[in-house]
């Protein structure tokens, strides 16, 4: 009998309905295997939420390029999906892409007081202020999206001030991302990192950790921003020379620590580059800087102090062309001009990438005689990012199931993933993905499930994605070939080139001193247009196309170049 109400158990048990199991996708779409253009979809069901919104700087390969966002298709064709765009801090590689986006779509944007400060200010310059949804939140809030998301934006240290990282929770399970983060336990503005939160969400249970990497590869700890304050005091005091120091815009407790110990040692400070003056407007208007009366001073009126009355703080730490530290160096700056009597104080790192950049303006400013300090000979900067042992740490607070590397390059990301091996975590639940992937999660398995549409979009002046592989391959031909012209006049009716050919060379050879290579090709041009009247050939394009090839030939054999080749053929 006892055996037959077994039987009866089993079988209630087997037609019992299995609970669903729940899964959640992550697709990022930009920070993976590069330095910046950072932007992650976690979608279930039929909502979405992204984190944050970056931009990119061009590569050596994007001639004329201006910046670079991630492509965005696969939200805009889901747009009714989306909840919400959640930014973790106001850094370019976190927000950049914004005003490109919202032209597209336009979710509500969640962002702490200064973050929205700065997006705030950009979207003024592009003329979308009142087209955004900007919705302020705070360390410590959690904010309900659509059906199925909640969002807890937790406290963290960086090199901006209200970075937080953000949990996002769905039925699938709690997904943490960090953002880009630092411990520092004594930061110049604000509180630490709320490390004890992480510790109760790891303890809740965490089903992925979205982890930064920037730092991963680096030992130890990194430096609390205080280290830089103590370098900065032993620069000031004493100095005779006017002090120039580029650092990030965005870097608001750097700039606050320049200008405390310019007003200790009775200096006063100017700012130059728009991106300086506007990131510091904001935080001094939202309260998260402390600029004595009296102490700033417009660029214009720096004539009026004698050097050692001056402190210049300025963008340009990465080289960039056009910005004010670039100007400078190249005496191109309308108010800054540089000499053995400035003190130049590049305080940033250089970001991979940028290395002949940085190069090429600190011989430009030895050249001028100015006295230089970087951080390879003085402490004047510390990481705003986690080295190998804080990454630990935040590993070992949120406990995740599934860990997964996010911004950086592949080293960077394979850096990070190795130390949560390191940590004990499964090989099989350690994910390194790339753009593009569609990572689908739930509480007993991963796997790769798709691609979605992603890569990057060109940003070239005014325009937006209409400079593609075709543009740029035509860029990179005319800068190392240059480009041949071919101007002929003909009349299909009389079978005649009525004018030309005539040659035009621009970035190929000088022509002055070239005669008898561009006759040949003028005779070369021309012979081929003849051969096409004696083929009967009245195609437009086949005459062009012959032109191209014939004078292709031609040039390659007398110079063992390629240069563009332009045919211009008009029927008179």
């Amino acid at each position: 009998m006892a055996k037959n109400n077994n039987n009866n158990n089993n079988n209630r048990q087997q037609n019992r309905p299995q609970k669903k199991e729940e899964k959640v996708k992550i697709i990022p779409l930009g920070g993976l295997g590069e330095i910046g253009k950072n932007m992650t979809v976690i979608e279930y069901e039929d909502e979405m939420v992204v984190v944050d919104a970056g931009l990119g700087f061009p590569d050596d390969s994007m001639l004329g390029v201006d910046l670079v966002i991630p492509d965005t298709a696969y939200l805009e064709e889901n747009a009714d999906k989306l909840q919400g765009i959640l930014l973790t801090h106001g850094h370019e590689d976190h927000i950049g892409a914004l005003p490109y986006i919202l032209r597209l779509i336009n979710p509500p944007i969640y962002g702490t007081l200064l973050t929205l400060g700065i997006v705030e200010g950009k979207l003024i310059e592009h003329g979308l202020e009142h087209v955004a949804k900007l919705n302020q939140v705070q360390s410590g809030d959690t904010i309900k999206l659509g059906k199925y998301f909640t969002a807890e934006f937790i406290r963290v240290n960086h090199s901006i001030a209200d970075s937080c990282a953000i949990a996002v929770r769905c039925p699938a399970g709690t997904i943490v991302c960090t953002g880009d983060f630092k411990i520092d336990l004594t930061p110049i503005q604000g509180e630490p990192i709320n490390l004890t939160r992480f510790g109760e969400i790891g303890k809740e249970g965490v089903l992925a950790l979205l982890c930064e990497s920037t730092n991963a590869e680096r030992v130890g700890f990194t430096m609390s921003e205080r280290k830089v304050g103590k370098s900065l005091d032993n620069i000031f005091r004493g100095c005779d020379k006017r002090v120039v120091i580029a650092t990030f815009s965005s870097n608001v407790h750097r700039v606050q620590q320049i200008i405390n110990f310019s007003h200790k040692y009775g200096r006063k400070v100017a700012l130059t580059g728009r991106s300086m003056i506007n990131v510091i407007a904001a935080a001094h208007k939202f309260g998260y800087m402390d600029i004595p009366d009296g102490t700033l001073i417009d660029i214009n009126d720096i004539k009026r102090f004698k050097p050692e009355e001056l402190t210049i703080i300025t963008t340009g730490s990465q080289g960039e062309p056009m910005s004010a530290l670039y100007r400078m160096a190249f005496a191109e700056h309308d108010k800054v001009s540089l000499s053995s009597s400035d003190l130049v104080v590049i305080s940033a790192t250089t970001i991979p990438g940028n290395e002949k950049l940085v190069t090429k303006i600190i011989n430009e400013l030895l050249k001028k005689g100015v006295t230089l300090l970087n951080d390879a000979v003085a402490d004047v900067h510390v990481s705003g990012h986690a080295c190998q042992e804080e990454l630990k740490i935040m590993q070992s607070l949120v406990k995740p199931k599934y860990f997964i590397p996010i911004h950086g390059e592949y080293r960077h990301l394979k850096a990070n993933a190795d130390l949560a091996a390191e940590m004990g975590l499964a090989g099989s639940n350690i994910i390194i993905p790339e753009i593009g992937m569609v990572v689908e999660l739930s509480e007993n398995s991963v796997r790769t499930v798709d691609r979605v549409p992603s890569g990057k979009v060109l940003i070239d002046g005014l325009g937006v994605g209409d400079v593609g592989s075709v543009v740029l391959r035509d860029r990179r031909h005319l800068a190392q070939d240059g480009l041949i012209v071919v101007v002929a006049a003909i009349s299909f009716e009389t079978r005649e080139v009525l004018s030309g050919p005539d040659i035009v060379s621009r970035g190929f050879v000088y022509v002055k001193e070239a005669e008898e290579l561009m006759d040949g090709i003028k005779e070369v041009a021309l012979e081929t247009i003849e051969k096409c009247f004696e083929d009967d050939i009245d195609e437009w394009n086949t005459i062009k196309s012959k032109i191209k090839d014939a004078l292709t030939t031609y040039i390659y054999s007398v110079t063992k170049r390629k240069p563009m080749i332009l045919p211009v053929v008009m029927e008179v």
